[in-house]
């Protein structure tokens, strides 16, 4: 029954999430519920790590929120909900953010310096030139890094929980916590173990800023200002052959020429050898059929390593390399073995030391003196190659990696992925698409290693020969039992530290895994894989994979593949993709574009009901537009909110009792259309379309205010009856479902609105079921309608004559077909009361009107 003391005079948004999320976290309301749960009925998400690194932006309220309706949907329906929540605190973001905040850089050179105190704290938005950085240790600089992670992290932390995220916050994590690197590292070690991680020297992809490899899908195409430059190459006949190239800094490279083998204008030429101009190497001519017979002179340099296409010729083609571009972008010092002549050694002499773009310049002008540049460099747009966190172009090295096979060199595991993918069921389904492209477009094996220092240490040394080299091809794999361990601080097994980077001693690895490699295993991270299997049972393969669409090359595939490896299963049964969020001019909000919104402040001002409202309208793999100056969706999700919290307050105020029975029929009416929106949303939810169960939802609460309610309050207001009691019950059955249909999206006025009438949280209360309502109401839910129409009709001819709505009403006619006026009829009573008729009428027609109304006008809205 309802406790009217619980009710406020005024009720309001403000203070409800301050009042339940208290609660909610000292009841352990979303606690994830481990005694007796079986698989059957547990629900768990893989919950995606956002980036400890800066501040939380738009889109992760839009995403999150829609993985939250989803999970507060499934706890209502009696499951056991798993949702973690995990913070993805290693990787290069973080590196940066801690060089840009404290103004210090690595150099893992130095000693560790106890109680280092930085020269900077919270420089972001101002310029501190690397050379300004103050250097330190590695440790130091992995302390500052944890540092700086946990206070983003409890920001973080207490936005979501403002947000009302249902996340069990005993279940959270760390992608550099003891069980994060544990959990990675024992993943590497059985990969080796079956042959799946190798390490090779290799062409790689390189940022010159970050100094690290980057790995295929870290890349973006952005299209930059070049110039074709057309330069001849010396035939052995003493003419020449004419090539384009945008890199002409790299003919100290060129290790062939090559054209399409179909091409007549080359054919000839295949087979034998031409001269590289300034330099006077002779390289052969060659057929690809990767060369473009339409693009440029239809014949190219290969060189090592201009692009990524250079790798592929270099390497299906059995090329030399002479690679030149150091790890800095610069040219190295030491020229080529096969530049042997004086003037082609002065030539590259000119160019040691020099960048990219530096040593371009200087390769145009000696080609302008020899006469080797046949024309004025022409001015293009073309893609290059960046590292998606980078702002300067990737060069291509040769390093020695660490590589995890993913399918691109092995069709069996290529064909198991897509099978893998087909297996999960995806919202929406042409998200699917993007894996599969992605799993076929696949060139090389996953790059995991990298050369930063916050991260999971690759858990492998090398042993040092007697000269004093390390032995790469013998690696030291860390045992089980020493999980987790940094090779660059302990010893490798059988040696003791005196031996560390001696001859017939042993060397640690310093590089430390991509943070994919880490967030790639978050299904076995949250679940206790090899240290709680029997939690790991209960929630393994997961129920879903929430996520955005733009890391389904990296995140989702990268999960999937290492659920292959080493389970042989898809990782979950469901992969729910969300859209992006646009500015007005539909751009994709990035820092990069300046357009981010951050959520803060529109929490603060519009409450985290009106926000979730706004984005639990947009259906998953769409993208939504968000104009902050007005953002109308979320007022309108303020208003529904608000309106809920007084129209309980208004049904709660009758007397009467929800279980009494429901005898009149527009009562019945209403709770069988009622159904239909149980019945609609519940399929709709059910099908990961949260957009369409709150329209279904919101639309009936709007009719069930403006129209029922007004309908049937003179009889709620009434003596005590069968009839009065059948309206109150009917209302307060109504609220009890609406509050629990709106739960999932407006959280905070769910709850305060159920607190007034029940025990216990509306996120604990059972979602509603069409069987609570179809005993009560009946199949003529157009009752309802007509009564609304009948309404809508007395109101307009009031407002037609500028008269009040409490104006009475002489006499009217309601004119419908019979089988409509047979409906109304039952309904003449609350038409009546609330339309302040005298005489009521009914007249049949083809359509529903209502005519003939006469008002009884008062003498002061008269003369008004």
């Amino acid at each position: 029954m309802t406790d009217t003391a619980r009710i406020p005079d005024k009720p309001a948004l403000e203070g409800l999430e301050t009042k339940w999320g208290g609660v909610w976290e000292t009841e352990g309301t979303y606690r994830f519920e481990r005694d007796g749960a079986t698989r059957e009925h547990v629900y768990s998400i893989d919950t995606p790590p956002p980036t400890a690194s800066g501040s939380l932006h738009i889109g992760h309220v839009f995403s999150f929120t829609h993985t939250d309706v989803v999970a507060r949907f499934q706890r209502m329906r009696g499951k056991h909900v798993f949702y973690p929540m995990g913070w993805d605190d290693n990787g290069l973001p973080t590196e940066r953010r801690v060089q840009n905040y404290y103004g210090v850089r690595c150099d893992p050179s130095l000693p560790y310096v106890p109680d280092f105190t930085p020269p900077h704290e919270g420089t972001e938005g101002k310029t501190i030139k690397p050379a300004d950085q103050v250097p330190i240790s590695r440790r130091n600089f992995i302390e500052l890094c944890e540092r700086l992670t946990a206070e983003d992290e409890q920001q973080f932390e207490a936005l979501f929980r403002q947000l009302a995220l249902s996340v069990d916050w005993t279940q959270t994590y760390r992608t550099i916590a003891d069980e994060a690197l544990f959990t990675s590292q024992l993943a590497f070690v059985k990969n080796v173990e079956r042959g799946e991680a190798y390490q090779a020297l290799a062409p790689t992809l390189w940022d010159i800023t970050f100094r690290t490899a980057v790995a295929q899908a870290e890349l973006e195409d952005r299209e930059q200002p070049g110039h074709y430059h057309r330069v001849a190459f010396a035939k052995p006949d003493g003419g020449h052959i004419e090539i384009e190239t945008s890199r002409p800094e790299l003919i100290p490279a060129c290790v062939a020429l090559v054209a399409h083998p179909d091409d007549e204008r080359y054919q000839p030429l295949f087979g034998t050898t031409v001269t590289t101009p300034l330099f006077g190497v002779e390289v052969p001519v060659v057929a690809h059929h990767l060369a473009q017979k339409d693009k440029g002179t239809g014949i190219a340099m290969i060189c090592t390593f201009g692009d990524v296409t250079d790798v592929v010729w270099w390497r299906e083609l059995d090329l030399p390399n002479r690679a030149i571009i150091g790890f800095d972008g610069r040219i190295i010092a030491e020229a080529p073995e096969a530049i042997t002549s004086e003037a082609g050694r002065e030539a590259y002499a000119k160019l040691a030391g020099k960048t990219a773009f530096s040593a371009k310049q200087a390769v145009v002008e000696l080609l302008r003196e020899s006469g080797d540049l046949l024309a004025d460099p022409k001015a293009i747009t073309h893609p290059v190659k960046f590292y998606e966190k980078g702002d300067r172009p990737l060069e291509i090295v040769s390093t020695r990696q660490w590589y995890i096979v993913n399918g691109a060199r092995d069709a069996g595991l290529r064909d198991r992925l897509v099978q893998r993918g087909r297996e999960i069921d995806w919202h929406p389904d042409f998200m699917r698409v993007r894996y599969e492209n992605w799993v076929g477009g696949l060139s090389g094996d996953w790059l995991i290693s990298r050369q930063r220092f916050f991260g999971v240490p690759i858990p492998v040394w090398y042993p040092i020969d007697a000269d004093g080299n390390p032995v790469h091809d013998q690696p030291i794999i860390a045992p089980r039992e020493m999980l987790p361990v940094d090779p660059s601080s302990t010893p490798a097994p059988g040696y003791d530290e005196a031996q560390r980077d001696q001859p017939g001693g042993f060397v640690g690895e310093h590089d430390i895994m991509d943070t994919w490699a880490t967030s790639s295993l978050t299904p076995q991270l949250a679940a206790g894989w090899e240290r709680d299997p029997e939690l790991f049972d209960l929630l393994f393969p997961y129920s879903l994979r929430p996520q955005g669409q733009d890391i389904i090359r990296t995140w989702l595939f990268s999960t999937a593949l290492r659920a292959e490896l080493e389970h042989g299963v898809a990782p979950w049964t469901n992969a729910a993709i969300s859209g992006f969020i646009v500015d007005p001019d539909r751009k994709k909000m990035s820092k990069s574009k300046g357009n981010v919104v951050t959520p803060a402040g529109l929490l603060d001002q519009h409450g985290a009901d009106a926000v979730r409202y706004w984005a639990a309208s947009s259906r998953l793999g769409t993208d939504a537009a968000f104009d902050p100056q007005n953002p109308t969706q979320v007022k309108i999700g303020r208003r529904l909110a608000i309106k809920v919290l007084n129209a309980a307050k208004f049904i709660l105020t009758f007397d009467g009792a929800a279980d009494a029975a429901v005898t009149v029929p527009v009562d019945r009416s209403m709770l069988a259309g009622l159904a239909t929106v149980v019945e609609q949303a519940t399929r709709a939810l059910e099908s990961y379309d949260h957009a369409r169960a709150l329209e279904v939802s919101e639309t009936f609460f709007w009719t069930f205010c403006d129209d029922y309610l007004e309908l049937v309050k003179e009889r709620a207001y009434g003596e005590a009856s069968p009839e009065q009691a059948s309206a109150v019950a009917a209302l307060k059955t109504a609220l009890s479902v609406l509050l629990r249909l709106f739960a999932p999206v407006i959280p905070y006025a769910a709850e305060e609105a159920w607190s007034w009438s029940n025990e216990g949280s509306v996120h604990r209360a059972a979602w509603p079921a069409v069987e609570e309502l179809a005993a009560r109401g009946e199949a003529g839910v157009e009752l309802l309608e007509l009564a609304s129409l009948a309404l809508t009709g007395i109101r307009r001819a009031k407002t037609d004559a500028k008269a009040s709505q409490k104006t009475p009403v002489a006499s009217a006619v309601i004119a419908a077909p019979a089988a409509a006026t047979a409906l109304l009829a039952s309904a003449e009573g609350d038409l009546r009361a609330v339309g302040r008729i005298g005489d009521l009428g009914f007249a049949e027609a083809e359509v529903l009107e209502v005519r003939d109304v006469v008002l009884e006008i008062p003498q002061e809205e008269a003369s008004a």
